[in-house]
Formats: C-alpha cells, structure tokens, sequence
C-alpha cells in the first residue's frame, strides 16, 4: 500500500502546479461508482431532457461513473478554470442591433486551453510519481467530449456546489468556471464535497426566459436556450423563437444572476478567455452577410465555428426577427432564397415579425 504522507506531499504539489498551468480551483474524489449519481443521470435520461443530444444516452454506460469509462482510474482530479468577465453578460439585452454570445465562447476555444492545461499538468504528474517512487502511473484528460459528468464530480472534489441552474458554483468564482478533469491510477485521498449555498434564493430560475427549470435543480435541455441555439440543429420550435431575443450562441442569463459572482474577480480569469472585440458586441447586419468561408474565417479558433454556418445564421435570423430594426429588413430578405431550408424558413419567420414591427 503506498504510504500516504508522500501521496499528500504529491498532491499539495499537484495542485499548486495546476495553479501555475491557470487552474483556480483543483480537488480530488474517488473513481468509484456513486448509486445517486447514476440514478439520477438515468432518470433524466428516461424523461427526455436531454432532447436530440442522443450521445448522452448512447454512452450513458460509460458516464455513470469513472471507472465504468476507465476501469483501472482510482481518483478524479476534478479542475476549474475562470472566464469571469469584467463585463455585464446583461448589457446588450435591448439593443436589437447587435447579438448576444455566451461569456465563455467570446475567446478562445476553452476545449483547447483547457486541454493544453490538462495534458501539461498530466505529464507533470507521471513524471513526478515516477521521481518520487510511486512507479508507473496512468492517467487520461478530459474537457466537455468525453463522456464524464463534470458538474457532479467538481461538486463531490469541493470545488464548489451543483445551484439550483444545475452548474458548478463557486463561493470564489461564482458561475464562472469551465471544467476538466484528470482520471488517474493514484489511489489520492478525496476533498471534502462543498455543501449547497443556494439556500432560499431563485433567481437564476426566475430570470430562465423559456421556463428551462421544471424544478430547482433540474434541467429540461429541450427548452434551454444554450441548447437550442448550440445542440439544436433542425427549426427552432415557434414557442421559444420571441424568447430567443438577441441570443446567437448560449445563453448566460440563469448564470449572470447569481449573487455568488459578486466575489468572482475577472482578474482571476485566463487571458485566453478575454473577448474579442468582433464577438463581444456583434453587429446582426455582418452576421447576415456570412457565407460558409466568411464564418470559418471569423470563428477560426472559436467554440462556435463547430455548429457551422447555416445554424449561426439561423440564429442571427431570429434575432433580427425580435430587433424592430427596420434597417435590418433588406439583410434578411436576401436569406429567403438560401440553399439551406432552415435558414430560409427563419429568414420568412423573421421577416414577418420585422413587417408586424413597422411600416415597410
């Protein structure tokens, strides 16, 4: 059995380096299955929530836990790392002009700092074991496309709690923290599981536009903006199209309102994740003007250049629907012909909403 001092010595060491690599939240937890965890992920998944995200439920065997993913994982370095913006994510509620994009795909492509990060502070880890006489070590890293269940782990590693939202809270760093993990063969000693803090507060399932909450703490993605405008390929169904306003990527309203962030420091957050200036405030009219090569060109390492073209300009679509901006009319009519019929039924929808909304 390996002694535990220097296991501890290690993992003081581990988690200081992960700070040097831009991690601000670092905990550990088993690999072990958790009943709780499993059931409840299966009961979402029999409930439909998960909407046409059909690779939730066809790996949903390996998502359970850890080691039903990797057998021979015996802890889970759970990680966080901050994009809290310095910015209102609110601000450009009413201005019909431009779109809205989440806070954290304003930057750079968090699947690749976050990795970069991980796969550094891994080969860390295997080299320092094999220094220290813990022998050959294994490990394998995730961020988002694996089938790992992230909010869960984080909470029971300590870095914060599951809010009412059903994303990670931090008491540091709000709402504000993208995710990755470690699984690896050291048997570490586990955190301490942060307790919820939500207590009688509701505002992030108040300020919800599509009522995406059956309940505190769960989540229908059917109905959840970020799904919609991100998963979602086909038309997006009328009953949600008004609400959309001038959301184009995510939605960060149900994040944005939680009194927790108020001890979150932009300061804190990677430099990788500071928006640029074309996606921060984004003009519909140029959006409109995309064709397949000009939206590749603008994304090129962005989040968004993975739901492609046509779906971003779908969006782009509704939003000048609910703008009332007249001179957005002519940019839209010219989407009525497009080869793809998705972005021409939005660009019908949208037209009409912009005639009910003035005088032609």
């Amino acid at each position: 059995m390996t002694d535990a001092a220097p296991l501890m010595t290690l993992k003081a060491d581990l988690f200081a380096e992960a700070q040097r690599l831009g991690f601000v939240a670092c905990g550990i937890t088993t690999a072990a299955p958790d009943g709780a965890r499993a059931e409840a992920l299966d009961a979402w998944l029999a409930e439909g929530m998960h909407g046409t995200m059909g690779w939730m439920e066809a790996r949903a065997h390996q998502r359970r836990s850890p080691q039903d993913l990797w057998g021979e994982a015996q802890s889970v370095i759970a990680l966080g790392m901050s994009y809290a913006p310095a910015h209102d994510p609110l601000a450009l509620a009413e201005v019909g002009t431009h779109g809205r994009i989440s806070v954290y795909a304003q930057g750079a492509d968090y699947h690749d700092i976050v990795k970069k990060a991980l796969k550094a502070l891994a080969r860390w880890l295997v080299a320092e074991a094999g220094k220290r006489g813990f022998g050959e070590v294994g490990v394998k890293v995730f961020t988002d496309t694996a089938p790992v269940m992230e909010k869960p782990l984080g909470a029971q590693a300590g870095l914060g709690w599951q809010g009412k939202h059903t994303n990670l809270v931090s008491r540091q760093h709000g709402s504000w923290l993208l995710l990755g993990e470690i699984y690896t063969t050291l048997s570490f000693a586990p955190d301490v599981p942060e307790r919820d803090h939500c207590g009688s507060c509701h505002a992030c399932q108040s300020a919800c536009p599509t009522d995406a909450f059956p309940a505190p703490y769960r989540l229908d993605a059917r109905r959840c903006i970020s799904y919609l405008t991100i998963e979602y390929a086909g038309a997006i169904p009328l009953e949600f199209r008004k609400a959309l306003g001038n959301r184009i990527y995510g939605c960060d309203d149900c994040l944005a309102v939680c009194p927790w962030n108020k001890f979150a420091e932009a300061a804190h957050a990677n430099r990788a994740f500071l928006p640029r200036a074309e996606l921060a405030a984004p003009r519909l009219a140029e959006l409109l003007e995309l064709d397949d090569a000009g939206f590749r060109a603008l994304f090129s390492g962005s989040p968004i250049k993975r739901i492609g073209r046509n779906r971003f300009v779908r969006n782009c679509l509704y939003a000048a629907g609910n703008s009332g901006v007249a001179e957005l009319y002519p940019v839209v009519a010219r989407l009525r012909g497009d080869p793809d019929p998705v972005v021409a039924e939005a660009a019908e929808w949208a037209l009409e909403e912009l005639a009910n909304a003035f005088v032609i």
